[in-house]
């Protein structure tokens, strides 16, 4: 990819490298590599080191964690998109006898299976060598669960690790070969992989009342890799944010990516306040009037995140070599924010609809369900987009079935159907949509509104 360093303002660019200089500083940590993607194109780098003349660049490598389950959710979405599993399969369909097999492959990519955070048997495993767990089973426990399956959100790398064991039953093949073939290489992610590769950086651990250094081990977690094994740089995580953002139809189209951007998982109170929610795979933040998808990572001497703000066209990486430190996830939406306040993304011209069905255009326009307003408009993609009059309320994207109703993909009215109802010449009568009747009028006189309306129509009092 060429990366181009004129796509942004030179005001912008040095704001985001004041913030890197912050994060590093004030973080303390060894280095910090960042990088930012708009319109598909990396269009800054940016790096902090405390060594002179060896500052990181997009080529480094840097161990990402947990960005690691993003990669194994696109794995089995695959399969899902194959047919070869519905996301609503108990596990034991698919691989029998885990102790776990209750949990839909939903829950586990979600994180709610109900299964225990880390680990059940042996020593921390980001800090033991894999060996030590050569089976499901010695990473499961006796007792896997630590909740009812499906009633809340319960952040498991183990449920990732069956994942992977869930890739490989239905591959034939380990985790990784299957990653590479079907992932890595389509994308081009060249210097991504399970074991990292020069040039790469050393993780540390920084003392936390003196500006001293601990080397930390680099493990390989063997049958949990799947949740968290992967080293990467910051040029390869802009390629992979460029594709969950917009899909690519050799590993997973935009409908399936945006299905991973989708909350799946139900919200904690303390996460409600926070604004925060997972999807399949990717962390969900509202954060300043702005939704930011991706995902976090941590593992011993190293810190991790990816986000991406689909609406602005904008996502952010930024990686760190230090067990803890800069809040990297902060760092990466403050350096979208910056970029997208400084530069908005300018819309697309306006353009007329190349053509349109007279029966749906005979739809647009305001309609009313008893006296509450929304407006009916036809899309460009196909959709007809449904939205409250008074700016606030519910609104849904519906999509035609071919036989002359529609079907909600959002909010309240998903999944409901929209008939048209017409009269005896053909014309539109009002439209029905999950029960709820819309006429071309509030309480329209003579219209199929449930309970009637009054035959003295409206008054005024006196």
């Amino acid at each position: 990819m060429t990366t181009s360093q004129q796509g942004l303002l030179p005001t912008t660019r040095r704001a985001l490298l004041h913030r890197i200089a912050v994060a590093q500083s004030d973080g303390r940590t060894p280095s910090l590599a960042a990088a930012v993607v708009r319109g598909g194109q990396r269009v800054w780098d940016g790096a902090r080191t405390s060594l002179d003349g060896q500052a990181p660049d997009a080529n480094t490598q840097y161990r990402i964690g947990s960005i690691t389950k993003t990669f194994t959710a696109v794995l089995a979405l695959r399969l899902r998109d194959e047919g070869l599993l519905d996301l609503n399969d108990p596990l034991e369909k698919h691989l029998p006898g885990t102790g776990a097999g209750e949990a839909t492959i939903a829950d586990l990519l979600a994180h709610t299976g109900g299964l225990a955070a880390e680990a059940s048997t042996g020593p921390w495993w980001e800090r033991s060598p894999g060996s030590l767990r050569p089976e499901l089973s010695d990473v499961l426990g006796d007792e896997p669960h630590r909740h009812p399956v499906g009633r809340r959100f319960h952040y498991s790398n183990p449920g990732y690790t069956l994942l992977g064991a869930l890739v490989e039953q239905l591959r034939g093949a380990p985790w990784e070969d299957v990653l590479q073939r079907e992932v890595l290489h389509p994308l081009g992610l060249e210097r991504t992989g399970v074991r990292p590769r020069a040039p790469h950086v050393g993780g540390w651990a920084v003392h936390p009342w003196a500006d001293v250094l601990l080397p930390e081990p680099a493990q390989d977690f063997g049958r949990m890799e799947p949740a968290g094994q992967l080293w990467s740089t910051t040029g390869d995580l802009a390629r992979f944010a460029t594709f969950l953002a917009e899909g690519d139809d050799r590993v997973l189209s935009a409908r399936s990516v945006r299905e991973m951007r989708t909350p799946a998982a139900p919200a904690e109170a303390a996460d409600l306040a926070d604004g925060v929610t997972y999807g399949l795979g990717m962390q969900l933040q509202y954060k300043g009037g702005r939704l930011l998808a991706g995902h976090s990572g941590s593992v011993p001497g190293f810190l991790a995140n990816l986000s991406i703000s689909v609406a602005d066209d904008v996502a952010a990486v930024v990686l760190a070599n230090c067990t803890s430190g800069p809040q990297v996830s902060a760092v990466a939406g403050d350096l979208v924010r910056i970029v997208a306040e400084a530069e908005p993304r300018i819309p697309e011209p306006w353009r007329p609809l190349m053509h349109v069905d007279p029966a749906v255009l005979e739809l647009a326009g305001p309609w009313y369900w008893g006296t509450n307003g929304v407006v009916l408009r036809p899309r460009a993609d196909g959709l007809l987009a449904l939205d409250p009059l008074s700016g606030s309320g519910r609104r849904a994207r519906l999509r035609p079935n071919g036989d002359g109703t529609w079907t909600g993909l959002d909010g309240y009215f998903a999944g409901e159907l929209l008939r048209v109802v017409r009269r005896a010449d053909g014309t539109v009568d009002h439209l029905d949509l999950g029960t709820f009747v819309f006429t071309r009028r509030p309480y329209e006189e003579g219209a199929a509104v449930p309970g009637g309306v009054d035959p003295e129509g409206w008054r005024g009092i006196g």
